[in-house]
């Protein structure tokens, strides 16, 4: 199923006179290898129960998926206790969420919606991955590449990978899809840095309960974003008493080097969850370059 999937985005792309996006395999390093046996070892499991994860960590690589979130999602488990046999499905979901943004990512390019030539490809990836993880579609996302674009400009792959991610944690504040998109769309039509798109999520968040009692609505935040307001004003004033006091909790955000480099920040993360990789809902390091549409910077 998968090598149909690359040969028709290849023929795709061959008939629009694209590049497609090279598939680079990857190899887990003997250090991750000698770390995941060490917490094997000290916790009793076998090496067939820890080989099977290495394998398919290995063979995720070989088909060029990131191979690092992988390896650290095995050593997270081991280290917390869990068993082999329970991290298996967590890996497969993985690497199903990898497959499915490899997939969506080519498909952008294919289209020209996407400058494969900007930012940086496995961030974008692992974005994709993790908004998948956390509950966005690949056909929501593929209407945002689309709604987002903008005539005669191609978007990073950053931005695409930040901009699905946003509509995942807007979604997780039970706001229904097709009105967190038209937020996400408009402000990547009108430029917003990768970062300013994850505070946009995070606020729609934080508000979640003040959108769901129509105290705020999304075509109000939307219209705002049209007219050139930017992220850090959008919800002023609207700090009342109880506002989106339930959409606080587990939604940490954090404003280090990090996390505004696109650095690994796992602390977020559960062995059981099935996402993408870290969990940072900032979207990754601030591309003031590269970000999507022309570099608006502000």
């Amino acid at each position: 199923m998968n090598k149909r999937i690359d040969i028709q985005v290849w023929l795709l792309c061959l008939a629009l006179g694209l590049p497609a996006i090279p598939a680079v395999a990857e190899s887990l390093s003997m250090q991750d290898r000698e770390a995941i046996n060490r917490l094997s070892t000290a916790r009793g499991h076998s090496a067939e129960e820890v080989n099977q994860l290495l394998d398919q960590v290995s063979r995720a690589g070989e088909r060029g998926l990131p191979i690092e979130p992988l390896a650290n999602k095995v050593k997270e488990g081991l280290a917390k206790g869990v068993e082999p046999r329970r991290i298996d499905p967590v890996l497969k979901q993985m690497v199903g969420n990898f497959e499915s943004a490899r997939e969506v990512l080519q498909e952008s390019v294919a289209k020209g919606m996407v400058d494969q030539d900007q930012g940086n490809r496995q961030r974008a990836m692992e974005s994709l991955a993790e908004a998948f993880g956390r509950g966005a579609t690949a056909d929501e996302v593929r209407d945002l590449a689309r709604s987002g674009h903008q005539q005669g400009q191609r978007m990073s792959p950053d931005m695409l990978g930040v901009g699905a991610k946003s509509l995942a944690v807007i979604k997780e504040a039970m706001i229904p899809s097709k009105d967190g998109a038209a937020v996400v769309a408009e402000g990547m039509r009108q430029g917003f840095r990768p970062s300013e798109l994850a505070d946009l999520a995070r606020e729609i968040k934080r508000h979640g309960q003040d959108f769901r009692e129509g105290r705020i609505t999304t075509e109000s935040i939307r219209d705002q974003i049209s007219k050139g307001e930017r992220s850090d004003r959008l919800f002023r004033g609207q700090d009342h008493s109880g506002s989106g006091s339930g959409d606080r909790g587990g939604d940490r955000m954090d404003r280090g080097k990090d996390s505004d480099r696109g650095g690994r920040d796992d602390r977020g993360d559960r062995s059981d969850r099935g996402g993408g990789g870290e969990r940072d809902d900032r979207g990754g390091r601030d591309d003031r370059g590269g970000g999507g549409h022309g570099g608006r910077d502000h």
